[in-house]
């Protein structure tokens, strides 16, 4: 739950941190969400250390005034360090921070120069991102420095409010004090020394409030370095106190670092390469995409500010997944399927208590739905890999049948934040662009339709794995709802003889009109297509080019559409050569690898390694656009292993993995999968070449049935894949009636 880290005042930066040096820190807060949209989630609770100050009363706290460059390095960057579990940064004020953390509470460390007499910390309650803070609460021990503090903050990406909790305490390190030599609470830039307690109902957006100390220096002569313990809770200050006590009883920085160490190195050796010609940024990137796999959901167990949930697991922050669905629990399931499993109970939980699953979430509130009711195929995903194993990792199949159902079946008061616009979804088989439908904000009718139909897929694979035959028919029929919205009298502007795209459609089955350039950068009048009330178009990030193109369960059907193999492979280039693939935009993920449905995977090999190429690096501006928490980790790390997950199925689309070897061990079924690149000579700097296409493929040496795709079964019985690989793109997935990656009009899911 605790992100502990550094804010900075970069514009656009969500998560807090920027590296670039021309950004001032401004403080050191608890709580973060990597890579979002929105508003600044979180980055409730910053600390700041004051250098000097003529005196107690003068001393600068507000945000805008006492914010500070960092050190920078000779070569410009500046001086901060990060390694999981730890961070350092050195200030231009000379004082050194290092910060780690437990799961609800962290621990800073405060390094003063020697020059600093009256060494300071300050609480800064009111700036969490959006200046959003009603009801603050403070009160500061006098006698031990202990500060006690609260607010309710605004969600980042949704109407409601959430309750955060603090309690902060402070000791020396190497060195013991009783207490501060001076104390006061603050408002504005205004330390009122002696002052113990804030209560403020409304706060105006510059009022800055919190609480300001002073402690002695090391009487001893060493270093001045104080720590700062700061307990989080969404629940109340006393349990802030508590989770900090016995998390962390000891003040013990190293030990903290060290067992944080050890936790993620878990997760990361679960992915052992053996390749000794593999370069350092290469190995950087794929590591440092699973690390950021694992930054959101977060595990707020124990801290439920809703209802009791101490019997299941409790997990929170997400944002959201529509964003996560397509890659990240697909990547989460090959090598972390307890956690996916609490995960999965968690969500099931909360559609007990809510009545729908939850789509998009922060603290404890509902946020902002995007596009469809996207954690159907999350639990889809889990049940189709995991239903032998499910009761034993904690998840009920009854309950999870019935919360997929309720999405699919019970429409929401208010759709914008939970659920589906599911009563004329049902009854039309599509969402119409009329605008009189109540319960909500009727928008992104194609794009919802299109996520509706993928989701109703999924949920007819449960189905038909749980032997409900009559209901896997009644969703697999559903799932080809997409047809009802798509105009085969629509062309794309600039290809000769395309046919059909999908398009937004009245109630009275007439046909209303979106430009299919609209919200690419071909768009005439550059629109775009984020989140908005009130937009009409009907298409929700992403231009109708890409959605037409998007249909991962039954890519046959779509081959067809559009008039055949050849003409789905020539739209397909025509939208990587005039740039109507968006990198940054999660239904354009599956793209590069959609050749593979026409028989061509050297062409999805060589355009998944151009985007690689292209968009990914391990400099400061090494993503397209915010990560998306976690989603544009997992798309990389999915490349880079050469498997595009289809979620909610037993199939990853097969390429070639960016090392000669690699293994994947998953501790669950106690198997390690390893997948050998014969002949790989190397990665292409700019993805064109090389080799690395896959000629065919053995699975424990035996030839597999297909180039394109394993099944699930590779998995669960800890195979050896080994790839036989050559420089010629003109591939095919092979000779067999199975060879294809599989299409619900097609077969192959069974």
């Amino acid at each position: 739950m605790v992100a502990v880290g550094m804010d900075t005042d970069a514009p656009g930066n969500h998560a807090g941190y920027d590296g670039d040096p021309q950004y001032n820190a401004t403080g050191f807060s608890q709580l973060h969400m990597s890579g979002t949209g929105g508003a600044v989630p979180l980055s409730n609770f910053k600390l700041w250390p004051i250098d000097s100050c003529p005196n107690f009363e003068t001393c600068n706290t507000t945000l805008a005034w006492r914010k500070r460059p960092r050190a920078v390095l000779e070569d410009g960057a500046p001086d901060d360090f990060a390694s999981p579990g730890y961070f350092a940064a050195n200030l231009s004020t000379n004082i050194r921070v290092e910060l780690t953390s437990t799961r609800r509470a962290a621990l800073h460390r405060y390094t003063f120069p020697p020059e600093v007499t009256h060494p300071r910390i300050l609480l800064d309650v009111s700036n969490d991102g959006q200046a959003s803070i009603t009801e603050t609460k403070l009160k500061i021990d006098t006698i031990t420095g202990r500060i006690r503090t609260s607010g309710q903050f605004m969600s980042s990406f949704g109407p409601d409010r959430y309750n955060a909790y603090a309690c902060a305490d402070f000791k020396g390190d190497g060195y013991d004090f009783d207490g501060p030599t001076e104390w006061g609470a603050y408002k504005i830039n205004y330390p009122a020394l002696g002052m113990t307690d804030i209560h403020q109902h409304y706060v105006s957006w510059d009022q800055d409030m919190g609480g300001l100390e002073t402690f002695p220096v090391n009487p001893d002569g060493g270093p001045t370095s104080i720590f700062a313990r700061v307990g989080i809770s969404l629940i109340s200050i006393d349990q802030a106190c508590k989770n900090a006590e016995s998390e962390i009883p000891d003040w013990d920085f190293d030990r903290l670092v060290e067992e944080s160490r050890e936790q993620w190195n878990d997760i990361l050796e679960r992915f052992q390469i053996e390749d000794e010609e593999a370069d350092e940024d290469t190995l950087s990137l794929f590591y440092s995409s699973l690390y950021r796999t694992h930054l959101t959901p977060a595990d707020y167990s124990g801290e439920n500010p809703n209802w009791d949930s101490k019997k299941v697991p409790y997990y929170d922050s997400f944002y959201v997944n529509w964003d996560l669905y397509r890659t990240l629990f697909p990547i989460m399931s090959l090598h972390d399927p307890q956690r996916f499993a609490d995960i999965v109970a968690a969500m099931i939980d909360i559609q007990k208590h809510e009545g729908w699953l939850p789509e998009a979430r922060e603290a404890g509130t509902k946020m902002f739905v995007q596009g469809g009711s996207n954690a159907d195929p999350v639990l889809a995903e889990f049940f189709m890999k995991y239903q032998k194993q499910a009761k034993k990792l904690g998840v009920s199949e009854k309950d999870l049948y019935k919360a997929l159902l309720a999405d699919a079946e019970k429409q929401p008061e208010n759709w914008n934040i939970q659920g589906r616009q599911a009563d004329i979804y049902n009854k039309l088989g599509y969402v119409p662009s009329d605008t009189h439908y109540p319960g909500g904000s009727n928008t992104k009718q194609v794009s919802r339709t299109a996520e509706y139909a993928f989701n109703d897929f999924t949920i007819s694979q449960v189905a038909k794995a749980l032997g409900k035959k009559k209901d896997a028919k009644k969703y697999a029929d559903r799932s080809l709802n997409f047809l009802n919205v798509w105009n085969p009298e629509i062309s794309l502007p600039g290809l000769d003889g395309s046919m059909g795209m999908l398009q937004p459609k009245f109630e009275n089955s007439t046909w209303n009109f979106t430009d299919p350039r609209h919200c690419s950068v071909n768009d005439p009048t550059k629109s775009t297509c984020f989140l908005n009330a009130i937009r009409r178009d009907g298409f929700y990030e992403g231009s109708p080019i890409i959605y037409s193109q998007y249909m991962p369960h039954d890519t046959a059907t779509l081959i067809e559409l559009q008039g055949g193999v050849d003409k789905f492979v020539e739209r397909l280039d025509f939208i990587f050569t005039h740039k109507y693939f968006e990198s940054t935009n999660e239904p354009s993920q599956q793209m590069p690898f959609m050749y593979h449905y026409a028989n061509r995977p050297g062409l999805s090999t060589q355009r998944s390694r151009q985007v690689m190429a292209q968009y990914f690096n391990t400099s400061r501006n090494g993503l397209p656009g915010n990560d998306d928490s976690g989603a544009m980790g997992s798309y990389a790390l999915s490349y880079m292993l050469g498997l595009y997950p289809l979620p909610g199925t037993k199939q990853y689309l097969l390429s070639s993995p960016y090392f000669r070897k690699i293994s994947i061990t998953n501790p669950v079924l106690k198997k390690t999968t390893t997948f050998i690149a014969n002949n790989f000579t190397g990665n292409p700097g700019d993805g064109i070449g090389g080799n690395v296409f896959v000629k065919s493929v053995t699975v424990d040496g035996k030839p597999y049935k297909s180039n394109c795709y394993l099944e699930w079964d590779v998995f669960t019985s800890g195979s050896t894949v080994e790839l036989e690989l050559t420089d010629d793109i003109n591939l095919t997935c092979g000779d067999g009636a199975d060879s294809l990656p599989p299409s619900l009009s097609t077969g192959g899911y069974d």
